[in-house]
């Protein structure tokens, strides 16, 4: 198996692993699920058995036309070729093997989504970043992350279980929502950490609104940050 070396995608092998994920989805009989990275169809035709419609989004045109014509015999798997994260697609269940480097764009773009359950794999390292809740090392991901979504980390997967293996672990992580930002507040928060040495009040002064605080991000509860991000954004 030949490494997308573009998109930065290493390919899963493991179908007990597979099996897993597309278990720990839930998928009903009513569900339409986003399955974002077609790659070889690891997962596409499990997703199949029980949903009543998969989309399948691949950006790579030749991984797009093997896919195509591989499954073409499922009649409820509707096959896309593109960026997903820059399509308008409506579903209530997110699958995806994430290429590495597209981890924060797929939760700045989760975020912005209704959707009842998701089942994304990512990074080791991301995952943590995402669970992080206080002290210097929080990011502007991290933030909308535990503003908007529960996550669950539900099965470590070894760098050995891809084609070619990456130099680094994974982790399945499940996701449900709490909150749906708007594009705008999301671009916002991302601004606000552009200035987290500062103080909240001088940040405030920056982006147009008054502030009568000298706390700084790294200190401040999601909710607070949420909040400053919608009045700028007003």
């Amino acid at each position: 198996m030949i490494k997308r070396r573009s998109l930065g995608q290493h390919f899963l092998t493991s179908h007990s692993i597979a099996n897993s994920i597309v278990d720990s989805a839930h998928i009903e009989k009513d569900d339409i699920v986003l399955e974002i990275g077609t790659g070889h169809g690891i997962l596409t035709q499990l997703l199949c058995a029980n949903a009543k419609q998969v989309i399948s989004v691949e950006k790579d045109p030749v991984l797009y036309s093997k896919a195509k014509d591989t499954f073409s015999h499922l009649p409820n798997l509707v096959m896309e070729k593109g960026d997903a994260f820059k399509k308008n697609i409506e579903f209530t269940v997110l699958v995806s093997n994430l290429p590495y480097s597209e981890s924060r764009t797929a939760i700045e773009w989760i975020v912005q989504r209704k959707f009842r359950r998701a089942v994304v794999m990512v990074q080791k390292e991301f995952a943590q970043k995402l669970a992080k809740k206080d002290s210097k090392e929080r990011r502007a991901v991290s933030v909308l992350a535990s503003y908007c979504l529960d996550i669950e980390n539900i099965l470590d997967v070894k760098k050995t279980n891809f084609r070619p293996p990456p130099k680094v672990d994974s982790v399945v992580i499940a996701i449900t929502q709490k909150h749906v930002l708007s594009d705008q507040i999301v671009h916002t928060v991302n601004k606000l950490f552009s200035f987290k040495r500062k103080t909240i009040r001088h940040i405030g002064k920056k982006m147009g609104i008054e502030i009568d605080s000298d706390k700084r991000l790294e200190e401040m509860p999601d909710e607070e940050i949420i909040d400053i991000a919608k009045r700028i954004a007003k």
